[in-house]
């Protein structure tokens, strides 16, 4: 039996919704993708969402709109995909890597450490779709040592007057904190449509605002769309619904919007989503917890508790006591009995751009522990419960290969 890891959810519906658009004569940018912010902003009670055509360059541009520029300072955590960094670099600014807790998720002790002067915006990563501790993080931010140290540098960080709260919720569309959507905790929410995630348009992101009063969402959200389409006043869609043609180019925008076509798949993928898609990845995770806790040696991942539940896009699982050579060879083994795995993620010290501006590995023991023990699993809600037990199987047979006699 081959497993694959993460296949796109594909069903009458979402195939359907394409074929409308392509049969609508119009793919790029338009109809379909005011629809989908519509309901993005409706699933998530955001009060506005700015789809894109990917979580970075959303990042990039909430990053352009806070106006991080040299010498500012973005705090990340560094176990997380390249690009939470990448896009602060991009921008001109450092990235201030701090490590994680047992969670998987931006250590809040360390990250109130990193505070200077320079601190702009600070990037929590919902990593595997569970939320970071937001409420410790607002408060961290919102002390007033903390906002004595900000140095306000334009019209927006005086109206906010702390470090900006980005959520990376690539992973975390569906997770809840205190009962309520995750993305509202964080000021602003960066969602990733990308082919593996729980909802998908092949590519493509949604930046969801959440500003506090005096920001006006509304107008953000029109900055936004401005400046994802070269700066330009008037796109091709209103063209042809009988507007008149002339436009003007009043910014250095970038060109990142998001077409029709792509957004026709998150759009029927999202209107499936709460009842079919979610509770079906729940199926699997529950499925996997309940296996697993019968061994010793494996560490689950955090999936509910009181305050927050996961929107179960990775299960990753650790094994106890295991080197990171060790766990190449299991995952190896379990590949070869046709259930494939993965590993997320390479903490960003260990890559060589970061490496090279002088990252080290040894400054984050909390991030290479987890990092050499995780194996991440299948989870998908076409799994069925035959396959969820053969992936199980074959994790325990690769283990007990390979783990040291004294964890079994």
């Amino acid at each position: 039996m081959k497993i694959p890891f993460s296949p796109p959810f594909i069903n009458e519906e979402i195939v359907n919704e394409v074929m409308d658009t392509l049969n609508s004569g119009w793919i790029t940018s338009g109809p379909k993708v005011q629809m989908l912010e519509l309901l993005m902003a409706e699933y998530t009670q955001l009060p506005r969402c700015s789809c894109v055509n990917s979580w970075t360059s959303g990042a990039q541009l909430v990053l352009k709109w806070w106006g991080i520029k040299p010498g500012d300072e973005v705090i990340v955590p560094a176990y997380t995909y390249a690009a939470t960094a990448l896009v602060v670099l991009r921008a001109g600014a450092k990235p201030v890597m701090v490590d994680i807790n047992d969670q998987m998720v931006m250590d809040v002790e360390q990250m109130k450490k990193a505070i200077s002067s320079k601190t702009k915006a600070v990037i929590p990563v919902d990593f595997a779709g569970w939320p970071c501790d937001y409420e410790a993080i607002r408060q961290a931010l919102e002390d007033e040592s903390v906002q004595a140290l900000f140095k306000k540098e334009n019209h927006f960080q005086e109206q906010l007057g702390r470090p900006l709260i980005i959520a990376d919720a690539a992973h975390s569309l569906g997770a809840t904190y205190g009962k309520k959507p995750s993305g509202l905790q964080a000021d602003i929410s960066i969602y990733s449509l990308h082919a593996v995630k729980n909802v998908t348009t092949a590519e493509g992101g949604v930046i969801g605002l959440n500003l506090p009063s005096p920001f006006d969402n509304e107008e953000i959200y029109s900055w936004m769309k401005l400046n994802s389409l070269n700066g330009q006043t008037k796109d091709g869609y209103a063209k042809i619904q009988g507007s008149e043609w002339r436009y003007d180019i009043v910014c250095e925008g970038l060109k990142i919007n998001m077409p029709d076509i792509c957004a026709a798949i998150g759009l029927a993928q999202l209107r499936q989503y709460e009842k079919l898609m979610l509770p079906e990845r729940k199926r699997v995770a529950l499925r996997y917890l309940n296996a697993f806790q019968n061994y010793d040696w494996a560490e689950l991942p955090p999936q509910m508790e009181k305050l927050k539940e996961s929107s179960y896009h990775i299960f990753p699982l650790r094994i106890k006591g295991i080197s990171e050579k060790e766990r190449d060879n299991i995952i190896k083994k379990i590949i070869n009995s046709g259930v494939s795995a993965n590993v997320h993620f390479i903490p960003l010290p260990m890559l060589s751009i970061f490496r090279e501006k002088g990252y080290m590995i040894t400054d984050f023991p909390v991030s290479y522990s987890n990092y050499c023990r995780e194996i991440s699993l299948p989870i998908y809600p076409q799994l069925s419960n035959d396959q969820i037990d053969s992936v199980v199987s074959a994790v325990v047979s690769a283990v007990h290969s390979y783990v040291h006699e004294e964890i079994l």
